[in-house]
Parts: C-alpha cells; structure tokens; sequence
C-alpha cells in the first residue's frame, strides 16, 4: 500500500514537472522552430529582449536557460594564460591540441574534424558535470593569413582562401556533431572581415575590390555558413573599406540573404565602445547601438544596455528591431536543446553519469592530440638523410635551447592535463643508456661546450606566444600576438644556431614557432630543420618521435616564408595583387605554400580525368597513380593547383583547388582520387554580381608543393 502511494505521489510530482516544462507553445520542440520563436518573442517583456542581446540569451521568468560562450581555437579554454572561465577561478583540464596554424599545417580534413568533435565533446561535458563555459564555440578562426607579421598568424590555418575554407567547414562540423536535428555545441567564427592586422585594428580599414571580397577574404566564412553549416559568427573590430565591420551591409546583404546565415551575430570585445571612441563613426552611442542592432548584431560582448536603452527612448530602434535580431539567438538555442527536453537531445547525456571518466584524462582523447601533433610537424630540409638520428649509434646527445624544456601555451589555450616537453620527450625516448646534455643558452659557453662533446645536437629554438609581457606588448621584435603585429621576421635566437653549429656541425634545428620567420642562414648551413606549433600537450612526444624515426613526417606549410621582410608589401596593403602569398609572390620564398619533406619517397606515375570538360554545377575525378619508392612507411601530400590559361580576367598564377593526406606503405602505388568542383573554378563577375564559370582551358597541376609541380593536364571549362 506504501509503494502504491508513493508510485501515485511520482507520477503526480512527474506530470506537474511535465507540465511545468511544457507551459508555453515555445516549449513543445514539435512544433515549427519559427512559431517557437514566435511565441516566446510575444511572452518576454521588453527589458528581457534588451538583456537577451547579451552572449546568453536566458530569460529565467520563462524557464528558459540560454547558454553562452566558450574559447576553443585548438581545444576548449576554461583556463590558460587569458583564464577563460573566470579570472581566479581554478582552471579546468582540457584536451590541447596545437595552435590552428599547426592544425592546418596538417593537411588532413579528416583529423581537424575528430580534433574538433574532442573540443566540443568536452565543451559539452565541462558544462553538464561542471557547470563549466558555455556551448557557442569561438572558433574556427576563418581569416586568412595574407601576411606573416600579423600578430595572430597562429590563428589563422594559413594563407590560401580555398585551404582556409575547407579546413574551416571541417572544424564547423566536428564541434556541431552529425546529429540531424540538435548541435553538439554551436560554432562561432571569428572575425568577419578582413581581419589581419594588430596595430590600428580598432580603427583601421582593410581596403579592396569585390573581386577580392567575394573569392578570397570571404570565401572561408561563405564556405563555413554553406557547407559546414556554420550559423554564427564575430564582427571584426575593423573598417572593411571604410565602414565599420560590426555596422557593415554585409551582414545582413550577404552572409543572410545570400548565404542563409539566420544565426548569430556578435561584435569582438568592447568593439561597440570603439564604434564611437576609435572609429568616431556616429554622434553617441544611441544612434551607434541603432545601427549595430539594425545591420544584424544580435549579441554585444560589452556593454550596451544604455545605448539599447537611449537607441529605443530616441525612436532609433524599435521593438520590433530587437525581436527580428533576437531570432537569430533563439534558432541557435534551439539547435543546441536548450529549449527542449534533456531526454530529447542525445548530446544532453555527456557527462551526466557520475561514474563518468573526465574526457581529457582518456587514452582515446591523449591519442587524438598525439597523432594531431606528429602530423603537425614539417620536415623544412634533411640534407643528405640527416634524419631520422639513429638512437642506437649514439651516445650523447646535447638539447640546446630556450624552448627545450617548456610548452608554451597561447592567449586561447586552455589548461592542458600534462604537458610534455621536448627535452622530456627526448629523454624518455632514447632512456638511459644515452648520455643527455642540456643548455638553454649559451652564458658562459655552456652551449658550445656540451655540444662539442656531444654526437648529435638538437637545438630547439622559436617565439613566446604570449611574449613573456603584458597585454599589447612584446619586447622582442619578431614576437607577435593578438594587439601585437611583429616588427621584424629574423629569428633572435639564430646567433645560438650559429654559436652551436660552429662547435658542432651535426646539428638539428626544430623550430617550434606560430608563423614563419627567415631563418636564412640555418637553411643554408644546418643539415636538418622542422618546424612545429605551440602549445600542444603531446609536444615533446611527437617530436622525438620525428627526431628518431619512430614518425614519418608529412607536415606541410600553410604560408609563405620569406626570405626577407622586405620581399612584403605594406602590412595594411589588403590588395594581394601586389605580391603577397604564394597566388602573387613575385620572389623566391625560402619556402614554398605547401612545401615538406619526408623520410622516404614518392614517384607521381600518371593523371587521368574524369572528363576533358567542365561545366557549371559538376565535378571532375582527377586520379593520380603515385608509388612509394623509399624504404619507409609514410604520408604525402597531394596537392592539385589549377592555372587558367585564357582568362580574360586578371587570375592568380595558380591557384589550390584540391588536396588529399594519404598513406603509404613503403614500395606501394595508390591511385589518389581528387575531386575538383565547377564552382570552385569560378571567379566573381562584377557586371553580373555572380560567380561565373568562365570559357577557358585550364591547366590542372599535380605536386607535393606550389613550387613542386609533377604532372599536368588540361581540360576546358564550358
């Protein structure tokens, strides 16, 4: 009898729940996402939208808990150097991965989208064990690197539209899930438009032609909204050719009428503050607050609610202005569940078992930052096989160098559950019967001693992401970081190079760098070089692993490297015409867009396509029969370029269209599968204002570099 009324008295207390749940028609996750929309705009008051504009939309009279946002570059940040997740508050553990610039050096779309299906996996279980963060992601960063002095080159997947936007819709789709109705988290793209400059930033323009905005500043963020499913993204603090980002046409003319962004839309930190102090673009803040509501911001990362406030008071804005912006949060709220039942949404349930192991401490989560890590790493130059060293034929083995014995993590890193580095890394692998030798530096000839002494040296070198300095300050010149563009490309710590070399010719340089620097002098001298991004957890393992062999490396750059800064245009000239990236570079680079090497090596056999013609909306298979002719297992990077041989409009010298990672086995040949797409080989026709599939012959080049092309074929575009 007991039972029995204690059963009564639980489905009683669970229908009233039930009920209460279910008290409002936005509720009922049956009904058509707009009429859900509807109906929750028509409940909340006017000062609850005002506060609705904010990075969590909750409006807790309604029972309605919104969520807000995290960092999540290269792994989720509720801690690190910026202390994401609150200032003094204790740092949770997070999976971390290397910077975005060491992600893309990667090449492997494959890998960046489980890189990011780990990110939002514990984004997700950090909020629903933790009550840590937030589900809207700020990340992928889908700006271009167009320059190597921009200060936060180690965002950017590197310099090439077409690389950045495949990368970025694969990064997109890792942090949203497969799931066909509900995001595992929501993400966030930083920074529309045109972002890469530090200084001036808050009020400087980036100044080019439509040509250029449609097929290479815009394309990765079109690309992340349309084929990643992107549906929010960040303003940028800049002008874009004289009108401020965050109040810019283009939000609403392009990324949501022509693009289908219905999502959200935020300004950078303290940018609406800016719109009036640094820009002086509008009288006071209320006709300020008016235009960034009415050009389709919906969520403001400072303060706004007086200028909201005065905007409305002033007959500048009006309710309704607020709850056609306002959508945008609640579309997104609901792709995310948060206005659903926790039963309805499969991504609801991570981390709510008690028992549950905290993801970052997994082995499965450890293998997937290793493996990122290795791949990561780029072979620059192994002179006569220098590489891999042999760690049964040595004895001692000297480790030089300021980076040697630390992983340095930057402003958007999280707090890492371990951090191995090289100089642990080396020792672990070459045990105890090798005698290792260390110096950071060369005071009192501690450097060049040890590495007299030693059989090999293994001089580990690069920049300090946060330069060891407060906020928009770096005292080292080739040093940069968000507020920060670098003054100078030349690596400080060359002269160490030198001073260990000359003591010891049997040397190895692993730059672990975030963007290039014209390392000249040890390109023409020292036997081996790699180069590697910061912040990974795994740093030093995968590292040795490269060092003695137990990893092939196939890294390849993003970026051009220069030899000199003066091979650059102006930092603010965002016309690449004028000679930047591997698209318009008029100089040879010290190294090539998309140049690495490997231990063993590839013969390119033979192309075949699909078809000799092309036209609009279909694709062309190219295959490509290549052998592994080295003795050693490993990865290549194949990479398809196109020249448009008779355009009758100014086109790049040649432009990447496809690439593929793949595997290996040492003597195998593969054919590698390509596929080029129609509207990738168009260009903006600004008579029309469409992209247009131009009558032209193309010539299709095959290689494992820009500037190392194996096989070519033409077809023609109808």
């Amino acid at each position: 009898m007991k039972n029995s009324i204690l059963y009564i008295f639980f489905l009683l207390s669970a229908n009233l729940m039930l009920s209460q749940q279910k008290q409002y028609p936005f509720q009922d996750p049956s009904l058509d996402t707009e009429k859900r929309i509807d109906n929750l705009l028509s409940l909340m008051t006017l000062d609850e939208k005002v506060q609705a504009l904010s990075t969590n939309p909750s409006v807790k009279r309604l029972g309605l808990i919104g969520t807000g946002h995290v960092e999540g570059l290269h792994g989720l940040a509720l801690g690190g150097p910026g202390e994401w997740g609150g200032k003094n508050k204790k740092p949770l553990t997070t999976t971390t991965f290397p910077q975005a610039y060491g992600l893309g050096e990667t090449w492997d779309v494959e890998l960046l989208q489980k890189v990011a299906n780990v990110e939002g996996y514990e984004t997700r279980f950090a909020l629903q064990k933790y009550n840590r963060g937030g589900l809207v992601v700020r990340a992928p960063n889908a700006d271009i690197a167009r320059d190597p002095r921009w200060g936060r080159t180690e965002e950017s997947y590197g310099e090439d539209a077409f690389f950045n936007g495949i990368m970025t819709v694969a990064f997109v789709k890792g942090l949203q899930g497969n799931n066909s109705k509900y995001w595992q988290t929501a993400s966030l793209m930083k920074h529309f438009l045109a972002n890469s400059n530090e200084d001036g930033r808050i009020y400087t323009s980036s100044d080019f032609d439509e040509r250029l905005w449609r097929e290479y500043y815009a394309l990765p963020f079109q690309m992340g909204v349309v084929e990643g499913g992107s549906r929010a993204y960040m303003a940028a603090y800049n002008k874009v050719n004289g009108i401020p980002a965050m109040v810019h046409p283009m939000l609403k003319n392009i990324t949501q009428k022509e693009w289908g962004q219905n999502g959200i839309i935020c300004t950078d930190g303290g940018a609406f503050k800016l719109l009036l102090s640094d820009h002086k673009y509008y009288a006071d803040k209320y006709l300020g607050a008016a235009a960034v509501v009415k050009a389709g911001i919906n969520q403001f990362l400072d303060e706004f609610i007086d200028g909201i406030y005065g905007a409305l008071s002033n007959g500048y804005l009006k309710e309704k202005d607020l709850d056609e912006v306002l959508r945008g949060n609640y579309r997104v709220m609901i792709k995310l569940g948060m206005l659903d039942a926790s039963e309805e949404n499969p991504y609801s349930k991570i981390g709510k078992d008690k028992d549950t192991i905290d993801p970052w401490k997994t082995e499965a989560h450890k293998k997937i930052a290793l493996e990122a890590t290795q791949k990561s790493i780029v072979l620059l130059k192994n002179e006569k096989g220098f590489l891999p060293l042999q760690k049964e034929k040595i004895k001692t083995v000297a480790v030089i160098g300021p980076r040697a014995d630390e992983v340095l993590l930057d402003w958007y890193s999280g707090t890492p559950p371990y951090v191995i580095t090289p100089l642990e890394g080396i020792k672990k692998k070459l045990g105890n019967n090798v005698e290792v030798l260390v110096a950071k530096n060369n005071i009192d000839g501690k450097a060049a001693t040890i590495a007299k002494k030693a059989d090999f040296v293994i001089v580990i070198v690069g920049n300090h992401p946060v330069c060891n300095a407060g906020w928009a300050n770096c005292p080292v010149p080739s040093e940069g970081k968000e507020a920060v563009d670098r003054q100078s490309l030349t690596l400080e710590q060359e002269d160490l190079i030198k001073v260990v070399y000359q003591a010891n010719p049997k040397t190895v340089v692993a730059l672990i760098s975030s963007f290039p620097y014209a390392i000249n002098w040890t390109q023409e001298n020292v036997p081996a070089i790699v180069h590697m991004a910061q912040n990974s957890q795994e740093t030093g393992t995968a590292l040795a692993d490269v060092l003695f062999g137990d990893y092939n490396p196939a890294g390849r750059l993003t970026q051009t490297w220069v030899r000199d800064i003066t091979d650059l245009p102006e930092l603010l000239d965002y016309n690449i015409r004028n000679g930047r990236t591997y698209m318009y570079f008029k100089k040879k680079p010290l190294y090539a867009f998309g140049h690495g090497l490997s231990y063993t090596t590839f013969k390119y056999n033979s192309i075949e396509t699909s078809s000799e013609t092309i036209s609009k909306n279909e694709e062309l298979k190219v295959t490509v029969s290549i052998t592994n002719t080295g003795n050693k297992d490993g990865d290549e990077v194949v990479q398809l370029y196109v020249k448009q041989l008779e355009s009758k409009v100014e086109r790049p010298e040649k432009e990447l269209k496809a690439f593929k990672r793949v595997f290996f086995k040492a003597g195998e040949t593969k054919n590698v599968d390509l596929i080029v797409k129609a509207k990738d080989l168009e260009y903006w026709n600004t008579a029309k204002q469409v992209f247009e599939l131009e009558k032209n012959t193309i010539e299709i080049q095959i290689g494992n570099s820009s500037d190392n092309i194996l096989l070519k074929k033409k077809i023609s575009a109808k």
